[in-house]
């Protein structure tokens, strides 16, 4: 008997220093679902799922032209973008904050980035793989993919909400043949949508590197 109550006091001080270590007050991220996004950015479809909503599969080709797809990252954290190599505007930030995360997360295999090109036209494999190693990017980690435009926009607009439906009508950018954003987006170790980030704001950046903590530690 004194052997059990001694291991339940040890298993109520290791929940008591867990919980004390946590930041006072600080909430659960949210699960974010189509109907907790902007409806222009979601196909018609979905615009009303308000639960349940997962990345679902896909296959890219990556800077190493070897297939990638979901199953690469299926019990990880990991950070999606899509960017394109030869943009002078808010790409290069958008990197730049990108390799502050890679630094950050460098070696731990239960994280990974991927930046999905809206240029597949130019962003060939190989070019993928130049821009890759100028920003000096691990390869078992951040994952630069191209493939079909009409796959990566679908991805995009399916799955992370990050570019507004083709059928919709006077929204920007929306029937351009050509659409880019400047939000990261985090997803857990479920598929499930936690947040989105300014890529091109450090304050936020570092927001987003507290949240992928907080789920790593999860």
């Amino acid at each position: 008997m004194r052997v059990i109550i001694v291991g339940f006091i040890a298993v109520i001080g290791i929940i008591t220093v867990y919980m004390m270590s946590k930041p006072a007050g600080e909430k659960p991220l949210p699960i974010l679902n189509p109907v907790d996004v902007p409806e222009e950015m979601v196909d018609r479809d979905l615009v009303r799922k308000g639960l349940g909503h997962r990345i679902g599969d896909f296959t890219f080709t990556d800077q190493n032209n070897k297939a990638f797809g979901l199953k690469d990252v299926k019990g990880k954290v990991f950070v999606a973008e899509y960017f394109f190599t030869n943009c002078g505007t808010i790409c290069p930030k958008m990197t730049a904050q990108m390799e502050r995360v890679q630094q950050k997360f460098r070696g731990n295999k239960a994280f990974a980035i991927l930046s999905f090109t809206v240029d597949p036209e130019n962003d060939t494999v190989a070019r993928m793989a130049d821009y890759a190693n100028m920003h000096g990017a691990d390869n078992a980690q951040w994952h630069f993919l191209t493939g079909k435009q009409e796959d990566l926009y679908s991805v995009a607009r399916r799955y992370f909400f990050i570019l507004k439906p083709a059928e919709a009508q006077n929204q920007g950018d929306v029937g351009s043949d050509f659409i880019h954003t400047n939000n990261f987006v985090l997803v857990d170790q479920q598929q499930r949508i936690r947040g989105y980030y300014d890529g091109t704001s450090e304050k936020e950046v570092d927001a987003l590197m507290h949240d992928i903590e907080r789920l790593l530690e999860e």
